[in-house]
């Protein structure tokens, strides 16, 4: 029988700044400082302490960044930005605002299967920003509100993020750590993802039925005129060969961030009268910022022996009901998920997960569960996401343009809406790991991926 861990004082003291990060990114909208300050100190804080107990230092926090997903998630920032200018987004927008001819259950399915498929390559905070804008300026020509749409945009996209590697920060989080693949990726969350994205699709036609019943008072005509149709297809031309590579990623050798980096690399030189400055304006540099300092505080407590302190209590559970673990993990990832932020949560139980592998326990499931429980967790609360928080953001600022409170999404609506969402893709989730437990439990599927995966 192994020998429990005793705490002792660089535990201990990596748990309380692990513990105060975490306390301030959660608790930003009340203290006013953006969660990647409190990120930074955190680091900064890990660092200084972890040298002076000898647990960790400076060089040790550069090896505990995890540098693909910092990477990955810069690459697709910088196409992105160089594919809004080109008025591509706005022509599917409103093309599709033209064919559902005023029946507002068919233009929300067309706009949330638009967002979802952008969401399966790209940051599902970057298709709200993208559609988020052209949502309420098709409900506003059509007089009818936005509300339904907006947070239809959210949620599914949410959701639909789910289903692969690079769709949703966590994925890539728990894919780059773990070394599963991108094909193997879509074939164990895509069946999911699909069944709870029509779930979300049937309980928000239920729950805004008397919304969706009422004949638009308006009509959109807005021809669509590109800025730059060459650029466009270009982008496109360049996102399919990504899709490509990253389904045989694994085969040529590439980890991910690399496919991202071809595809960019091209893509800039194919639109030679591209500038650099020009790609780089909406990469998010607070975000990566937050991203790498969330990795070095969480390597210092790796590194200071208090995730497997802590992974030691939840071994005897894992071992007695595996099922029931994955289940359990599901429902707490998604329950804090929807309280907190997914990536703070994901970071934390990466290493608990490793820790225990590392000891010959069996945790393939506790992947999945995890992945799928802090993606379907998201669209539980108005604060679940990042991608929520921009979706609200712009409503109240549309609600106080219009001198209209009722456009705006509020915590009430969000739990009247959302929130029943989230149990009902928990509940379909939950049964497929039930029925298909044998297939989420296989960890031959992941033998070959792990092989490859990064020392964390």
């Amino acid at each position: 029988m192994t020998e429990m861990l005793v705490m002792n004082d660089s535990m201990l003291i990596s748990g309380i700044i692990l513990a105060f990060t975490f306390i301030g990114i959660f608790t930003e909208t009340l203290h006013g400082f953006h969660r990647a300050k409190f990120a930074m100190m955190g680091a900064l804080m890990m660092i200084i302490v972890g040298q002076y107990y000898g647990f960790y230092d400076s060089h040790l926090a550069v090896l505990a960044i995890d540098w693909n997903v910092v990477f990955l998630l810069g690459c697709m920032m910088a196409i992105v930005s160089i594919m809004i200018p080109t008025g591509g987004f706005e022509a599917m927008a409103n093309y599709m605002a033209r064919i559902s001819k005023g029946r507002q259950f068919m233009l929300m399915t067309l706009l949330g299967t638009a967002v979802t498929v952008l969401s399966l390559l790209l940051d599902n905070v970057t298709t709200v920003v993208i559609f988020g804008p052209l949502i309420i300026l098709i409900a506003r020509a059509m007089k009818v509100t936005p509300i339904p749409f907006l947070l239809a945009a959210a949620l599914l996209s949410d959701t639909g993020g789910v289903a692969t590697l690079v769709g949703d920060p966590p994925n890539l989080m728990i894919g780059s750590a773990k070394g599963i693949d991108f094909n193997t990726f879509v074939v164990h969350m895509g069946g999911m993802t699909f069944a709870a994205w029509i779930t979300v699709l049937l309980v928000l036609r239920f729950l805004f039925r008397k919304f969706l019943a009422v004949d638009p008072q308006g009509e959109f005509h807005e021809e669509t005129v590109y800025k730059d149709r060459k650029l466009w297809n270009q982008s496109l031309l360049v996102l399919g060969l990504m899709v490509v590579l990253f389904t045989v990623h694994h085969s040529i050798g590439w980890e991910p961030w690399m496919v991202s980096a071809a595809g960019l690399t091209l893509l800039v030189f194919i639109a030679r009268k591209v500038e650099m400055d020009h790609a780089m304006e909406d990469v998010e540099i607070p975000l990566l910022i937050f991203f790498i300092s969330l990795f070095i505080v969480v390597g210092g407590v790796e590194h200071s022996g208090f995730l497997r302190y802590l992974g030691q209590y939840i071994v005897p559970f894992v071992q007695e009901d595996l099922l029931t673990a994955t289940l359990v993990l599901l429902w707490v990832a998604a329950i804090l998920s929807a309280a907190i932020d997914n990536i703070p949560f994901t970071a934390a139980m990466i290493p608990i997960l490793l820790g225990m592998e590392a000891q010959g326990i069996n945790v393939t499931p506790l992947w999945w569960g995890l992945a799928a429980g802090v993606g379907m967790g998201g669209n539980g609360t108005h604060i679940g996401s990042t991608a929520n928080v921009y979706i609200v953001t712009i409503s109240e600022r549309l609600a106080k343009r219009e001198n209209d409170p009722s456009l705006a999404i509020t915590p009430w609506i969000w739990f009247r809406y959302g929130t029943p969402a989230m149990i009902a893709t928990l509940i379909v989730c939950s049964i497929i790991f039930y029925f298909f437990f044998d297939f989420y439990n296989d960890p031959a599927a992941l033998v070959s991926t792990s092989a490859g995966s990064p020392t964390h």
